[in-house]
C-alpha cells in the first residue's frame, strides 16, 4: 500500500530539501518492490537466450532469405536483449538470485566474450555521486557538446565491437599471461565496458578466480570456435551471421546510450538533483523502447533515482511515482517521447549549442 502525496498545482525549480524529499518520497514509495523475482530473471534469460541462439542458427543456415531475415532480426534483439542483462547483473548481490551469473556468463557472456566481470565494479562507479559526469566516471562523455559528425562516429564506432573482443580474447588475453606489460593494459585499459577511453580499471590489480575465469572461457571459446571453423565443422556463414548479429546489436545500444542521458556536464561535479535531470526515461504509451532499451533500460532517470529496483518493477514504480509525486516534482522533467525523438532533439542541440531546458535549470549558481 502506498501513501497518497500532495500534488501541487504548478510547477517551479527545487531546492535541496526538495531533492532530499524526491529521494525519500520515492523509495517510500516503492519500498515494496525491491526485491528480484528469481523466476522471473531466470525465465527472462532462458527464453531470450533459446531465441538468440536459435534464430541465429535458423538465420545461418535456412535457404529462404524471408525466412533468414525474420530469424536474424529475432536473434538480434534477442541477443540484445539478453546482453542488456549484464547491467542487472552490475547490480545484483549473489544471495539476490543464486547462480544468475554463472548462468548468464555461460548463455550470453562468454559466447559474446563479453563477460559480466567487465561491467562489474565498472557500472557501479557511475552511480557514485562524486564521479557521475566527471572524468572520473567510465560512463560519461560530454557528448551534447560533440559536433554532429562526431556524434555519428561515436554511434557508428560500436559496429566494430566484435572484431573488438575476438581481438581481446582470442589474440591479447591468452599473450598478456607471458608478457606482464600486456596483462596491465588488458586489465586496465581493456577490461571494461566504457565510453570514456581514459577511464583507468582501478579494481583489477588482484587476481578473482571467478574473473580469471571468464577470461580463460572467453579465450577457450574464440579459439574453439575459430578451430572448429578452420576445421569445416563450424560453416563460415555461421561466424558471419554472428558477426553480422552481434555488430547490430551493439550499435542499437549505441543509439540507446546517445538517448540515455543529455550529456550536458562538462565535467564539473553535479548535484543529484542535476545528475537526475541529465537522465532519460522513454515510458508509455511508447511500445518500441521494450525491444530498443530492453531489461528495464527506457527507465534510465528512474534507475538513477532507485539503483536497487529490479528491472521487472520499473514499470510499476515508474507509474506509482508518476500518479502519487506532485506536479512540482522534478521526476516529471526527464521523459522523451521515444527514440527517433530523442536523436533528432539531441543531434538539433549539438548543432545549435542549446543546453536542454531541465539541465540549466538544475545547475548551481
Amino acid at each position: 500500500m502506498t501513501t497518497k502525496l500532495r500534488r501541487e498545482d504548478s510547477v517551479g525549480s527545487t531546492t535541496a530539501k526538495d531533492e532530499v524529499g524526491l529521494v525519500r518520497q520515492a523509495h517510500a514509495l516503492t519500498a515494496d518492490l525491491t526485491t528480484p523475482s528469481r523466476a522471473f530473471y531466470w525465465a527472462d534469460l532462458i527464453l531470450t537466450a533459446a531465441a538468440a541462439w536459435g534464430g541465429l542458427a535458423l538465420s545461418a543456415t535456412t535457404r529462404s532469405l524471408p525466412v533468414g531475415l525474420v530469424a536474424g532480426l529475432v536473434s538480434l534483439l534477442a541477443l540484445y536483449r539478453g546482453l542488456s542483462f549484464i547491467h542487472e547483473i552490475s547490480h545484483l548481490r549473489p544471495r539476490d538470485v543464486p547462480g544468475f551469473r554463472l548462468g548468464w556468463n555461460l548463455l550470453v557472456g562468454v559466447p559474446l566474450m563479453t563477460p559480466s566481470m567487465m561491467y562489474e565494479g565498472v557500472h557501479n562507479l557511475h552511480h557514485a555521486k562524486d564521479r557521475f559526469g566527471t572524468p572520473r566516471d567510465p560512463e560519461y562523455l560530454p557528448l551534447g557538446r560533440f559536433s554532429q559528425a562526431k556524434l555519428a562516429g561515436f554511434a557508428l564506432i560500436s559496429l566494430l565491437a566484435p572484431l573488438g573482443v575476438i581481438l581481446r580474447s582470442g589474440v591479447l588475453i591468452p599473450l598478456s599471461f607471458m608478457l606482464p606489460a600486456v596483462r596491465r593494459m588488458v586489465k586496465t585499459k581493456l577490461s571494461a565496458l566504457v565510453i570514456n577511453p581514459d577511464f583507468v580499471r582501478e579494481d583489477n590489480d588482484k587476481t578473482r578466480p571467478d574473473w580469471l575465469a571468464q577470461e580463460v572461457g572467453c579465450w577457450l571459446w574464440c579459439w574453439g570456435v575459430a578451430a572448429l571453423t578452420v576445421a569445416g565443422v563450424v560453416p563460415l556463414r555461421v561466424v558471419a551471421t554472428w558477426f553480422a548479429v552481434f555488430s547490430l546489436a551493439t550499435f542499437v545500444n549505441q543509439l540507446r546510450t546517445l538517448v540515455a542521458h543529455y550529456w550536458q556536464n562538462d565535467g564539473e561535479r553535479m548535484s543529484f538533483e542535476a545528475q537526475f535531470l541529465d537522465s532519460v526515461n522513454v515510458p508509455p504509451p511508447a511500445l518500441l523502447p521494450f525491444l530498443w532499451a530492453p531489461v528495464g533500460l527506457r527507465y534510465h532517470a528512474l534507475h538513477h533515482l532507485l539503483p536497487r529496483l529490479p528491472y521487472h518493477n520499473l514499470g510499476k514504480a515508474h507509474r506509482r511515482l508518476s500518479r502519487e509525486l506532485a506536479a512540482a516534482s522534478s521526476y516529471h522533467r526527464v521523459e522523451e517521447a521515444g527514440l527517433t525523438p530523442a536523436l533528432i532533439k539531441l543531434f538539433r542541440r549539438v548543432k545549435s549549442n542549446r543546453v536542454p531546458a531541465e539541465v540549466r535549470a538544475a545547475r548551481v549558481p
